[in-house]
């Protein structure tokens, strides 16, 4: 389903409800949540929602979408850092709560397996909430990625690695990710792909009118039964 918002504002207050319902009506709901600019608003939107209407989250799973290898959770610039500084702590989420990549692992493949193991045991990701990259990525689902995937240690694309310095201070070397595959997203009961700005709008335009291939990954997301693509209208622009 593609529905387009008259502005940021709008798409993000609609993602917002649609986390502040599930959570409502499941009490141990698994979320997995993107770190990155376009998801901010609606974290804050949840987290003033859920302050306002003492709204609990005490239950709540969470699970990473992805991380940067060799970035630590404390460093600003990394997925975790991110989602601590906008939803995990303003939540005040326990740790226990929070399943996530540790990219500093000495064994990668290892951490793969126990975040797969985690999926399996929490019995799948209710509600995965992604964005799209400019070369149509999910998580750091590359283009040219096996789409039947789970968790896996990926050599980013150059185009990501670029547009991954913009969370750091400093210039710093992104060569990897560890990311959820794309059959764990695909298999999350409900998918939320938000993308907004007219930066998105060439993706956008690939990734709903293109013939559906691991070219372009988001472009899967459009036969997920309840996959949503979330779009402002500068992102759906080329539409």
């Amino acid at each position: 389903m593609v529905a387009t918002f008259k502005n940021y504002q709008d798409l993000s207050a609609f993602a917002a409800n649609k986390i502040i319902r599930l959570v409502k009506h499941k009490k141990n709901a698994v979320l997995c949540l993107a770190a990155g600019d376009t998801p901010a608003l609606t974290y804050h939107l949840v987290v003033e929602t859920a302050k306002r209407e003492a709204i609990s989250f005490s239950e709540i799973i969470f699970t990473g979408l992805d991380e940067w290898v060799g970035i630590g959770p404390d460093i600003p610039g990394s997925c975790y850092h991110f989602l601590q500084q906008k939803i995990f702590g303003p939540l005040g989420i326990k740790k226990t709560q929070i399943h996530f990549f540790n990219s500093m692992a000495t064994d990668l493949q290892q951490e793969c397996n126990r975040i797969n193991t985690i999926i399996q045991t929490v019995r799948g990701i209710d509600l995965a909430l992604v964005g799209i990259g400019l070369n149509g990525h999910v998580g750091f689902n590359e283009p040219g990625i096996d789409p039947a995937g789970n968790a896996h240690v990926v050599t980013l694309d150059e185009v990501t690695s670029i547009v991954g310095q913009k969370y750091f201070k400093t210039n710093t070397a992104l060569s990897k990710g560890i990311t959820l595959g794309m059959a764990q997203i695909m298999q999350a009961r409900e998918v939320l792909l938000l993308a907004n700005g007219a930066k998105k709008a060439a993706i956008i335009r690939r990734t709903l009118k293109e013939d559906i291939s691991n070219a372009v990954p988001a472009g899967f997301i459009t036969t997920h039964p309840n996959g949503w693509i979330l779009l402002d209208e500068e992102a759906a622009a080329e539409l």
